[in-house]
């Protein structure tokens, strides 16, 4: 008689980004473990919250399934030996089998002559299987990242009686302590309470009446119908980010959209520097208006109902009100600093031990533009720019506000130029020479931002090659495939006939300037191999760096 089983894991402390892939695994784990253990079975659901994973197992067999085959093994000419007794081989494979040599039934097959053995076992009832896999299935869960674990709650609670024992897990180590099954569930943690589970069926409907919205799926839906639900009724657009909502995802249990308001002062500092520190410290959703501007209000996700909803809103615009102060101060004091002065500092930052400071990298990036805007015959406007571009690209690395968030690196680098008094040209191409940032995002507008982005990742790509590092299938510490899939999508945007061998012999020549840790030909054939893989997927794009037709020189202005 199929029967359904519920594996619940209590969860303390861990990490939200990690919820989704942990409930994924168990999952995948707990289905192998039902085929390799020859247990039927209908469906395995998989659950999740901050406090907990679980799987349901519906329709799991009493018993292990009869095995009765016959398994062929190494022709008789070798499983036998001159005297005519078993053969190491023959004997190996009779333990593989968990048969003895005397059951050995001999067949012909295709005029060969070959061993078989008879495996025939009757199945184990699923009972006895379970009280030694399950807390082996559970510490069989590993975790991107390493954390403490001397008060992560890991309980097995089935209610099921196949599952005898709860167990809990403490510092990578797995016990039983002997008490009967466990069939109480924690419910929501201020809300709620703990719930008797007699029926693994009932196990959703008893956390949602606790106040615990175990499904993943239905859970981001209430997210996201409250999000639209309050951005109808004001009339906003309220930007989510996929990342941030899957992280909020796995910070509550019962969902409350709320909405809250800051100083409208607060919007004279760059909408990049509050969206990102409302995003980055409060988990927040930022509110813009038709046209993309931020608006003074924020939406965030209640792990509770909407009593005291005005209260906790409150409590949120306190916090915000105090972030939002700490990034005013850090803007008006990077105001204060003298772009010559960041790049002084720029020479006290270490890049690579091998590569140099930062101040180093400055340089060669300058270098490789200037030679790159002469190869591609740009007229004297758009060299200048260049040349500014590259020597101030990096500058606002030291700012305190890039320091508290690297990911406005080159956003600020723009605003701060741009208030400095440099060209509009040379700013907006401060920020452009990072782009693409990401696989979604797009390569820069302008062809200065072009030029210095090409030059920059390039000088990454050679600087790693002359010095060893160079990626192989499964690791890419420094990212080289997508600075190389970024020069790739920058050269095509702008229609640029520069080949990458090209490309990279001139950054290559530009490092040799200041010597090479290895022989230039290892390096030129570690490069070869990388634009070979490079070229491949620009040619299946319909690339037009290999086509096989000549292009015509054009002036770029």
């Amino acid at each position: 008689m199929a029967k359904d089983l519920l594996l619940e894991i209590g969860l303390e402390e861990v990490p939200a980004r990690f919820v989704r892939a942990a409930m994924d695994q168990l999952k995948d784990k707990t289905v192998k473990w039902l085929n390799d253990s020859r247990l039927s079975f209908e469906e395995v659901r998989a659950y999740s919250t901050p406090r907990r994973l679980a799987v349901i197992v519906i329709g799991l067999a009493d018993k292990q399934a009869d095995v009765n085959e016959e398994v062929k093994g190494p022709a008789l000419k070798i499983a036998k030996d001159a005297e005519g007794a078993w053969s190491k081989a023959a004997l190996g494979f009779g333990r593989s089998q968990g048969v003895d040599a005397e059951s050995f039934v001999v067949r012909e097959v295709a005029n060969v002559e070959y061993i078989f053995a008879n495996k025939s076992s009757v199945g184990v009832e699923t009972s006895s299987l379970l009280p030694e896999a399950l807390p082996a299935l559970v510490t069989s869960l590993t975790f991107p990242k390493k954390y403490a674990l001397g008060r992560l709650r890991s309980a097995l609670r089935s209610s099921d009686p196949l599952a005898r024992g709860v167990a809990w897990l403490r510092s990578r180590s797995f016990r039983n302590n002997g008490r009967e099954v466990g069939q109480r569930v924690a419910g929501h943690r201020f809300l709620g309470a703990d719930a008797t589970i007699d029926n693994p069926a009932v196990y959703v409907e008893a956390l949602k009446e606790q106040h615990v919205i175990v499904d993943v799926a239905e859970r981001g839906e209430a997210i996201q119908e409250g999000i639209g639900r309050l951005a109808a009724e004001r009339g906003w657009h309220i930007a989510v980010k996929e990342d941030l909502l899957e992280e909020v995802l796995f910070l509550v249990e019962t969902p409350t959209v709320l909405t809250g308001s800051f100083d409208p002062a607060f919007l004279n500092i760059p909408q990049e520097v509050l969206i990102t520190s409302m995003r980055e410290h409060q988990r927040y959703f930022p509110v813009l208006d038709s046209e993309g501007r931020l608006q003074p209000h924020f939406v965030t996700v209640r792990n509770g109902d909407g009593l005291s909803i005005d209260v906790v809103a409150k409590g949120n615009e306190k916090v915000l009100r105090a972030r939002l102060s700490d990034a005013k101060f850090f803007y008006e004091e990077d105001k204060k600093l003298v772009i010559a002065d960041a790049l002084a500092k720029l020479e006290n930052i270490v890049y690579h031990e091998e590569l140099g400071t930062v101040a180093d990298k400055v340089r060669r990036t300058r270098a490789i533009a200037d030679k790159l805007a002469q190869a591609l015959r740009a007229d004297d406007s758009v060299r200048a720019d260049v040349s500014r571009t590259a020597d101030i690209c990096k500058f606002d690395l030291v700012s305190q506000m890039v320091y508290e968030f690297p990911e406005l690196q080159g956003i600020m680098g723009e605003d701060y130029a741009r208030k400095a008094g440099e060209r509009e040209s040379v700013a907006r191409a401060v920020n452009e020479h990072y782009s693409p940032r990401n696989a979604s995002d797009n390569p820069p507008a302008s062809l200065v931002g072009a030029i210095v982005g090409i030059a920059d990742k390039i000088d990454t790509i050679a600087g790693c090659f002359s010095i060893g590092i160079v990626p192989t299938g499964s690791q890419d510490p420094y990212a080289l495939r997508r600075q190389a899939a970024g020069i790739v999508s920058t050269i095509l945007a702008h229609g640029l006939e520069l080949p990458l061998s090209e490309l990279f012999s001139i950054a290559l020549e530009i490092h040799a300037e200041r010597g090479l840790k290895r022989e230039a030909y290892d390096i030129r054939k570690d490069a070869q191999d990388f634009h070979a893989a490079r070229e491949k997927r620009s040619d299946r794009a319909q690339c037009p760096l290999r086509r096989r037709r000549r292009y015509s020189r054009r002036r770029l202005g």
